[in-house]
């Protein structure tokens, strides 16, 4: 079967500098292609030659005749004067048309459209929202490939998969640029890297990726050693990690085994916990019976959230959830209503926001990390500024640009930078990884492994959560901190138990109210496997209990058994709340 694209000896270039070097590969029917490779490397630019954006200066771009292709790109253009509903349903007629197609409903659902509303003007939309009603848009036509630059940008972690598990469905041809590993892995059956002019090939996901970069470097004896022994830390990392993080292992076992037989585990958590527990002491941050509201929503109510010294925890919720306003109530930039925020007399906090801090323009940029700092220790590593900036995505060369010449997110990566150079013992990160490609990410990733103090994670990263953090919370909008021991799965199941897929019921159709009997079925079954749960969580209970009797005269046995106590009430509360809206489901 002929490829829907093809790219002959293609060659492109900026200025002198050519970004495509006399390139030929092709996109065949259902292929799902991950693009990675350093900023401006040239992947948006291989994204812009293959889908008709951008001429080639030479060679030769071919497509099968009437294919039907969809490109979203970072610049999103939205028609003056129109609403989301038309973008996003713009080949559909009257409202029952769209309401009956399941897939459409479950697009408009998946990216967030109805909270955005079908109704708002899109010139009110922000910088996000006008990428989601771009790729929804894109989504609801009938296709054969898509074209996709860092769609999962401004996505939650829920999205995201949501936007993997539609892909998957579709069965139609994917290119893909994205710096989410996780997707990237998920989705990708094929790997191209873009670097110095060429694209190298790969078969599989990232994991396939990472072993073939290591693989190579061996069989090479390259100089670079840094990149090697990051590849192979990494590798370390997928392979010990859950199985589905290589649930494609195409490579030979043999071999992964053999290169990452003497790299140590990402990080010593025991260690770096003890360590951090003689920088910060018993208190780090805690939130004592607080209140917090968000215009007329209570984000806390009456709250009790302590945490301690060495604790790593990935915050995740759905867009909008309040994750960024209970970082600034940790942060100590606001306040609740209700209780008290209490801070260790030892801690130096650090607070990566969203927005970019204000930095000297008159600067270079290593003069502005140096303005910091000249070295800063990390555990057992120590780095100059240079050696940080480095890190993060400024080699020498960079390091002498003006901090006003560097573009958005250059100057996010300073601000990290300078962060990071005041050796905070506390980080409250607010989505880091943006604007970071994959290279910058396990650089990143390395210094965050063997950090000895304490941290808060925002991203919808979901790679990077699980990586760096020991603990998931969530907020699921019930006005509490809900700690999830089955981690990023165990949010994504519960918020698909809470929220079963429902599209806008057509207004031209009665829709009948009664229930499925396949509804009905599941509802009974969920139903019975939490009782059977809560049974088992009230017979621990009444053991705790008893045990709590016989250590009456052992004040540390008690306060052990008490917090153990707690965290198993915690979770029959969770359950029946789960029950509670489960038997709803019956009546």
């Amino acid at each position: 079967m002929a490829n829907l694209v093809n790219l002959e000896a293609v060659s492109k270039s900026y200025g002198v500098r050519p970004l495509l070097d006399g390139v030929s590969l092709g996109v065949a029917a259902g292929q799902r292609i991950g693009v990675v490779g350093l900023n401006g490397g040239g992947k948006t630019t291989l994204l812009e030659v293959l889908s008709g954006l951008a001429e080639p200066d030479s060679g030769r771009v071919s497509q099968v005749r009437d294919l039907r292709m969809a490109v979203v790109t970072q610049r999103t253009e939205l028609p003056s004067g129109s609403t989301v509903g038309d973008v996003v349903l713009e080949r559909y007629g009257a409202e029952h048309e769209w309401a009956a197609d399941a897939r459409v409903r479950s697009i408009v659902d998946g990216l967030g459209i109805t909270a955005i509303g079908l109704d708002t003007p899109t010139a009110n939309l922000s910088g996000g929202e006008r990428r989601r009603v771009s790729l929804a848009a894109a989504l609801t036509g009938e296709l054969d490939l898509v074209v996709l630059d860092e769609p999962t940008n401004h996505l939650d972690v829920e999205g995201v998969r949501w936007l993997a598990d539609h892909l998957l469905a579709r069965r139609i041809a994917v290119v893909v640029v994205t710096h989410d590993r996780w997707f990237l892995d998920t989705v990708a059956t094929l790997t191209w890297e873009v670097a110095n002019g060429r694209v190298e090939q790969y078969e599989g996901g990232y994991a396939d990726w990472i072993f073939a970069r290591a693989e190579r470097a061996r069989l090479a004896a390259t100089a670079e050693e840094k990149r090697q022994n990051l590849a192979r830390k990494e590798l370390a990392w997928l392979r010990r990690g859950p199985q589905a993080r290589s649930s494609k292992p195409r490579y030979r076992v043999e071999a992964a085994e053999a290169l990452i037989a003497d790299v140590p585990p990402p990080r010593d958590s025991v260690e770096l916990q003890a360590f951090a527990k003689r920088r910060l002491g018993k208190t780090v941050l805690e939130l004592e019976d607080t209140t917090y509201q968000v215009g007329e929503r209570t984000l806390l109510d009456h709250v009790t959230w302590r945490i301690g010294p060495g604790d790593r925890i990935g915050l995740v919720g759905v867009n909008g959830s309040g994750k960024t306003s209970l970082l600034k109530l940790l942060g100590g930039d606001v306040e609740g209503s209700t209780g008290r925020r209490i801070e260790g007399k030892t801690v130096a906090l650090a607070h990566l926001r969203q927005e970019l801090d204000d930095l000297p323009g008159d600067l270079r940029v290593l003069q502005a990390i140096e303005q910091v700092a000249g070295r800063v220790v990390f555990g057992k590593q120590e780095m100059t500024a240079s050696q940080l900036g480095e890190k993060l995505g400024f080699p020498q060369a960079r390091q002498w640009t003006p901090v006003a010449d560097l573009s958005g997110g250059e100057r996010r990566r300073l601000q990290l930078c300078r962060l990071l150079m005041a050796e905070p013992n506390v980080l409250l990160l607010d989505e880091p990884t943006n604007d970071l490609d994959i290279d910058t990410l396990q650089q990143l990733e390395d210094l965050l492994d063997g950090w000895p103090g304490t941290m808060v994670v925002v991203s919808h990263d979901r790679y990077l959560v699980e990586r760096v953090c020991d603990t998931i919370v969530a907020l699921f909008g019930d006005g509490r901190i809900t700690h999830l021991p089955g981690g990023i799965e165990e949010y994504l199941n519960r918020r698909a138990a809470a929220q079963p897929v429902a599209g806008p019921a057509p207004s031209a159709e009665k829709v009948s109210a009664k229930k499925s009997a396949a509804d009905l079925r599941a509802a009974q079954k969920e139903l019975g496997r939490l009782e059977r749960k809560l049974d088992q969580l009230h017979a621990k209970e009444e053991k705790l209990h008893a045990s709590l009797l016989e250590a009456a005269t052992d004040p540390a046995k008690l306060m052990e058994l008490n917090a153990e106590l707690k965290g198993v009430q915690g979770e029959i509360e969770d359950v029946e709340g789960r029950w509670l809206e489960t038997s709803e489901l019956l009546e």
